[in-house]
C-alpha cells in the first residue's frame, strides 16, 4: 500500500510541522560516580584557572583560597542535593592521590584524581583566554573554537566614573561606617572588597589584602543580571517584543511542543518547568532541576540548556535553576547571529560596553558560549555601573538603554512565595533586616552582590571568592550604615 494510501495513523499527529525541526532529544544527566568525579575535577581546574589566570592571583594565594566542591546530583523540585563526597575529597587529599597541575605559559590547570577502585585516573582542564574567562575543557585536549580577540569599546580617558574610569579618591567614610567596614572583613577572610556609590560618584571602596581596585573578581549568578538586563535592551532595540511572548529559542521551533508555551518573562522569573531525568549509578532514574553541571562539563551549554524537558506546567512553579538562563543566552546568541552581526562583539556592544564595563568578561563553554547563567569577571567599579543604569531607571549619559518601566519589572518579586524577581533577588523576606523591603541585589554563588537601593540612591557591590562564608549581618550593618551617613 502505498503511503498516499495509507490511514491516518491514530498514535499521533501526522499534519506537516510549520517551522522548524523537532526538539533535540532530552538530556540526560549522567550521576554515576565516575561522572560526578569527573566534573568534581573539572569545577576545580575551572576555579584554579578562574584565580590564578583571569583573577591574576598569585599562586600561593590561589592555593590557600581554593575550596574543593564535590559534585552532586541535581535536587528534584522541593530540595537541592546535599553534597556528601567532602570527606572522599579530604581523604585523598591526604592519601596524594589528587595532584594539581598549572601551566603559566598556557593559562592551563589540570586536576587528576588517581584513585585504583576508578581504573584510569580521572582527569580534568580547565584554560583561561583573554576575554573568555576560565573555560572547562575536563578530559579533551583542545577547544571546539578559535578564542580570537574580541574588539571591545573602552571609556574616555579622564572622563568621571561612571561614564568612564576616572575616580577622585573619596574622603575617609565616617566612623560608623569604617566601624562596619572593619567589622565586615574581619569577619568575611574570603571578601575582596566593597565599594558604595552613588549615580554621580563613588562614596568609598575598600579591599582586603588580595583585592585590589583593578581586580576582576567571580560573579557567578550576578551574570544572570547581565543576561536580563541584555533581554531587555534587545526589547529596547526592537529585537523582540516582550517578555510574555513565547521565548524564540532556536531548537524550540516545532510549534506543537509544550516548550513553545514558555515566555521570556518566565525564564527570567525561574518558573519555565525545564528539568531533566538524571540517572544514577544504581540504575535509578529521577527527574533534577539544577544545572551546575554548565559548570562542570565540557559541553555546549546553550545546546544542553535547550534539550531540558518542560517537568511543571510553565509558569506555575518557582524553581531556581541555570538551564533557563542559557537557553535566553542561545536567544540572545541567535538573534544577533541570523541579522548577521559577530556575536562576541555585538553582545559586549549591547550592554556592558555601553556601560563603559571594560573590564567585565563573560566565562565561555568549549563551544566558544558566553555563558548566559554565571561565571562572569568584572572589577567592582565596572560591577556598580550595572547598579547606576537601575538607579537610573534604565537610562545612561542621557540615552534610554531599557524599556521605559524595565526597572521595576526586574526589580519587583514574582509572588509572595518567593523574593526572586527577574534575576534579581529582593529584600521581602528581610535577609537583610535593616535593609528596605524594596532593596535589590544581583546575587552570586559566594555572597557576590550588586545591591540596588533605588529610594536611596546608593548602589553597593562586593565580591567575594568562592566557597568562602560571608557575614551577611555584618554587611547588613555596613550598607545600613552607609544609608545613614549618606542617602
Amino acid at each position: 500500500m502505498s503511503d498516499q494510501a495509507a490511514p491516518v495513523e491514530p498514535y499521533f499527529d501526522r499534519s506537516p510541522q510549520p517551522f522548524g525541526d523537532v526538539l533535540p532529544d532530552p538530556l540526560v544527566y549522567d550521576a554515576s560516580p565516575r561522572t560526578l568525579r569527573q566534573r568534581t575535577v573539572n569545577f576545580a581546574a575551572k576555579r584554579l584557572a578562574d584565580m590564578r589566570y583571569v583573577s591574576g592571583l598569585d599562586r600561593a594565594t590561589t592555593e590557600r583560597h581554593f575550596r574543593w566542591r564535590p559534585a552532586v546530583p541535581p535536587g528534584g523540585l522541593g530540595f537541592r542535593a546535599a553534597p556528601d563526597g567532602q570527606a572522599q575529597l579530604a581523604a585523598a587529599q591526604r592519601r596524594s592521590d589528587i595532584v594539581v597541575e598549572m601551566d603559566d605559559a598556557d593559562r592551563r590547570a589540570v586536576v587528576r584524581w588517581n584513585d585504583a577502585g576508578f581504573g584510569e585516573p580521572v582527569v580534568g582542564c580547565a584554560v583561561a583566554r583573554p576575554g573568555y574567562g576560565g573555560i572547562v575543557l575536563g578530559p579533551h585536549e583542545s577547544l571546539r573554537f578559535n578564542p580570537q580577540p574580541v574588539s571591545r569599546k573602552r571609556a574616555e580617558p579622564g572622563r568621571a566614573w561612571p561614564l568612564g574610569d576616572a575616580i577622585e579618591t573619596p574622603p575617609a567614610p565616617p566612623a560608623d561606617v569604617a566601624r562596619a567596614l572593619d567589622t565586615f572583613f574581619t569577619r568575611s577572610r574570603g571578601a575582596y572588597g566593597i565599594l558604595i556609590a552613588t549615580p554621580e560618584r563613588v562614596l568609598c571602596e575598600f579591599y582586603s589584602e588580595f583585592g585590589a581596585a583593578d581586580r576582576v573578581t567571580p560573579s557567578w549568578s550576578m551574570t544572570k543580571a547581565i543576561t536580563c538586563t541584555v533581554i531587555g535592551r534587545l526589547i529596547q532595540e526592537g529585537w523582540l517584543a516582550s517578555v510574555h511572548n513565547p521565548a524564540p529559542a532556536p531548537l524550540w521551533g516545532d510549534p506543537r511542543a509544550i516548550h513553545r508555551l514558555i515566555t521570556l518573562d518566565q525564564l527570567l522569573r525561574m518558573r519555565s518547568g525545564l528539568a531533566f531525568p538524571v540517572s544514577h549509578g544504581d540504575g535509578r532514574v529521577t527527574l533534577g532541576f539544577e544545572n551546575s553541571a554548565v559548570y562542570q562539563d565540557a559541553g555546549d551549554a546553550f545546546e544542553a540548556a535547550q534539550r531540558s524537558i518542560v517537568a511543571t506546567v510553565p509558569g506555575a512553579v518557582y524553581r531556581y535553576i541555570n538551564s533557563g538562563l542559557n537557553v535566553l543566552g542561545a536567544i540572545i546568541r541567535h538573534q544577533i547571529e541570523q541579522r548577521g552581526l559577530p556575536y562576541y562583539e555585538t553582545l559586549y556592544g549591547l550592554l556592558v560596553d555601553r556601560l563603559c564595563m571594560a573590564s567585565y568578561q563573560h566565562s565561555a563553554d568549549i563551544a566558544g558560549n558566553l555563558i548566559a547563567s554565571g561565571a562572569g569577571f568584572a572589577t567592582l567599579r565596572d560591577y556598580a555601573k550595572l547598579g547606576v543604569l537601575y538607579l537610573q531607571n534604565g537610562v545612561w549619559d542621557g540615552e534610554r538603554l531599557l524599556p521605559q518601566g524595565w526597572a521595576d519589572y526586574a526589580l519587583t518579586a514574582t509572588h509572595t512565595g518567593t523574593s526572586y524577581a527577574a534575576c534579581f533577588r529582593t529584600n521581602i523576606d528581610c535577609l537583610f533586616p535593616d535593609l528596605p523591603p524594596d532593596t535589590a541585589w544581583a546575587s552570586g554563588a559566594s555572597d557576590q552582590r550588586i545591591f540596588i537601593l533605588r529610594r536611596h540612591r546608593l548602589t553597593v557591590a562586593v565580591s567575594n571568592e568562592t566557597d568562602h562564608p560571608m557575614d551577611l549581618l555584618a554587611l547588613n550593618q555596613v550598607i545600613a550604615t552607609a544609608i545613614a551617613a549618606w542617602a
